[in-house]
C-alpha cells in the first residue's frame, strides 16, 4: 500500500464527502449516473466505425471494449473501500484518491497527468464537435433551401472561434458548485441528440428499404490503408465506452447495504448493457443506412427533416458548451489550488475585482486577474489545436486509445492486486497481467492508427 500524499499536494486533491453526509444513493440513481456520463459526443462516431469494421468485427469490436469495461468496472468498485487496521475501512471519495491510498503518491501523480491530459483533449473535441454541428444546421437549412444538388460548403473556423469565445466567458465562473444547472442541461442534451440520432438512423434504412454495407467494411486502395482506419475505428469506440474517472464518484453517493460495491458491481452490469445496446443500435443503423459513405459524424451527413436535424445539432451545441466547463473545472480548480499553496501572499493570485458590466441582472461580477488569464490562454489554446487539427474521427480516436489502457485498464488492475493482496505469478496475477498486456497491445494499435489518421488528414 502506497504513502499518503500530504495536504500540500493540491493537484491531487479531490473534494471530499464529509463522513457525516447520508448517502441515499441506489442502484438506479447509479445507473442513470453511468449512463448520463457514458452517452455523449462519442456516439456520433460508432456508426463511422461501423463502416470501417464491417458487419461482424464492428459489433464484436463494440461488445469487446463493452466487456473490457465492465471488466475494469468491477475491478475498480473493490477499490472503493480501503482497508485501515486502526481506524476500519477508509472511503476512497474519488479515482485519484483511490490510487493515491493503493498505489502511492508516484503514480498517483502519473495517474493525474493522464487525467487532466484527458480533460484537456476532451476540450479539443468538444470544440471540433460543436463546429461540425454549427456547420451542419448552416448547410441542413441551406440544402433545404436550394436542393440536395446545390453547392453549400462552410467553413469551421468562424465556429471554433465563436465556441472559444462562448468558453472563455464562462470558463471565468469559479467552480463546480456555480454551474449545476449547467450539467443538467448538458445531460438533458446529450440524451435528446442520442436519440434523435438513433431515431434518423432507422427511419433513413426504411426510407431506403436496404441495409447497406458489407461483412468487411468499407474498401481501401491498400491493405495498410485498410489496417489504419480499422485501428481508428477501434480508437473510436473506446472513446465512447468508459467511465471509470467517475465511476468511484458515483460510488461515494450510495447507501449501505447492501455493501457499496455491491450495489455498484450490478448498477454497471445494467449500464453497460443498455449503454451497449444503444451503440450497437446507432453505429448499426447508420451503417445500414449510409453503408460505405457513412460520414465521420453521423449528423453531418443527414439533411432531412431539416428542422429536426436542426434540433439535434443545436441540442450537440448546448451539450459541448455545458460540457467543456463540466470538463474544464476540475483542472482549473487543480491550479487554482497549486497557485494559491505556492503564491499565498500574492495579490494577482488572490484578489478578485467588481467589474460592472450594463444590461446584466447582477449589479457587478467578481473577477479575479489571475483566473481571468489563465483560463482564457487555456481556452485559447484548445481553440488553436482545435484549428490545426479540426479532424473529428482522428481526435476522437487518439484520445480514446491514449486514455483508455492507463485510466481504465492499468491503474484499476494495479489497484485491485494491491487490494487483494495477490501473489506474483499465481493464476489470478496472471490472468489479469495478460488481460492487462491485451489491452495495452490494442490500445497501441489503435493509437498508432489514429495518429496515422491525423498526420495523413493534415497534410492532405
Amino acid at each position: 500500500m502506497g504513502d499518503k500524499i500530504n495536504e500540500g499536494t493540491p493537484f491531487l486533491q479531490s473534494s471530499l464527502c464529509p463522513p457525516t453526509q447520508k448517502r441515499t444513493g441506489t442502484m438506479w440513481s447509479a445507473v442513470a449516473h453511468i449512463i448520463t456520463g457514458v452517452i455523449g459526443s462519442g456516439v456520433l462516431s460508432l456508426s463511422w466505425s461501423m463502416a470501417q469494421l464491417g458487419w461482424i468485427a464492428g459489433p464484436t469490436a463494440m461488445i469487446t471494449f463493452a466487456l473490457i469495461t465492465l471488466v475494469s468496472a468491477y475491478l475498480l468498485c473493490n477499490c472503493y473501500l480501503s482497508p485501515d487496521p486502526e481506524q476500519g475501512p477508509h472511503r476512497n471519495a474519488s479515482y485519484l484518491d483511490a490510487v493515491n491510498l493503493n498505489l502511492g503518491e508516484k503514480r498517483a501523480w502519473l495517474c493525474g497527468f493522464f487525467v487532466y491530459i484527458n480533460l484537456y483533449g476532451i476540450g479539443i473535441a468538444y470544440t471540433i464537435t460543436s463546429a461540425i454541428s454549427m456547420r451542419a444546421i448552416q448547410e441542413s437549412n441551406c440544402y433545404h433551401k436550394k436542393g440536395h444538388e446545390a453547392e453549400c460548403s462552410y467553413e469551421y473556423t468562424y465556429f471554433m472561434l465563436i465556441f472559444g469565445l462562448v468558453q472563455i466567458f464562462m470558463s471565468q465562473i469559479p467552480n463546480m458548485h456555480d454551474i449545476k444547472w449547467v450539467s443538467v442541461v448538458a445531460a438533458v442534451m446529450s440524451i435528446t441528440y442520442s436519440f434523435i440520432v438513433l431515431g434518423l438512423g432507422i427511419a433513413n434504412v426504411v426510407e431506403n428499404g436496404v441495409i447497406k454495407g458489407s461483412a468487411t467494411g468499407a474498401p481501401t486502395a491498400t491493405v495498410m490503408e485498410k489496417v489504419w482506419l480499422v485501428a481508428q475505428g477501434l480508437g473510436d469506440i473506446a472513446f465512447a465506452f468508459p467511465y471509470s474517472l467517475i465511476l468511484i464518484e458515483i460510488q461515494d453517493t450510495l447507501k449501505t447495504p447492501p455493501s457499496e460495491t455491491l450495489t455498484m458491481k450490478r448498477a454497471s452490469t445494467i449500464s453497460i448493457i443498455i449503454t451497449t445496446l444503444f451503440y450497437l443500435l446507432c453505429g448499426g443503423f447508420g451503417y445500414a443506412a449510409f453503408g460505405v459513405a457513412t460520414p465521420g459524424n453521423l449528423m453531418s451527413g443527414l439533411y432531412e427533416p431539416f428542422w429536426l436535424i436542426d434540433l439535434a445539432n443545436a441540442c450537440i451545441v448546448l451539450h459541448l458548451v455545458g460540457g467543456y466547463q463540466v470538463f474544464s473545472q476540475p483542472l482549473f480548480a487543480a491550479v487554482d489550488r497549486w497557485f494559491a499553496q505556492r503564491y499565498p501572499d500574492n495579490e494577482f493570485v488572490h484578489s478578485s475585482h467588481n467589474l460592472e458590466i450594463p444590461l446584466l441582472p447582477v449589479p457587478s461580477l467578481k473577477v479575479n486577474l489571475f483566473r481571468l488569464c489563465f483560463r482564457t490562454i487555456y481556452v485559447a489554446s484548445t481553440t488553436g489545436i482545435a484549428l490545426a487539427f479540426p479532424y473529428f474521427n482522428q481526435v476522437l480516436g487518439v484520445l480514446g486509445a491514449l486514455i483508455f489502457w492507463p485510466l481504465s485498464i492499468y491503474f484499476p488492475v494495479e489497484m485491485y492486486l494491491v487490494q487483494k493482496n495477490i501473489h506474483t505469478w499465481s493464476a489470478w496475477w496472471i490472468a489479469l497481467k495478460s488481460f492487462t498486456l491485451f489491452c495495452l497491445l490494442a490500445a497501441v494499435f489503435a493509437l498508432s492508427g489514429s495518429i496515422e489518421g491525423l498526420i495523413t488528414a493534415r497534410l492532405s
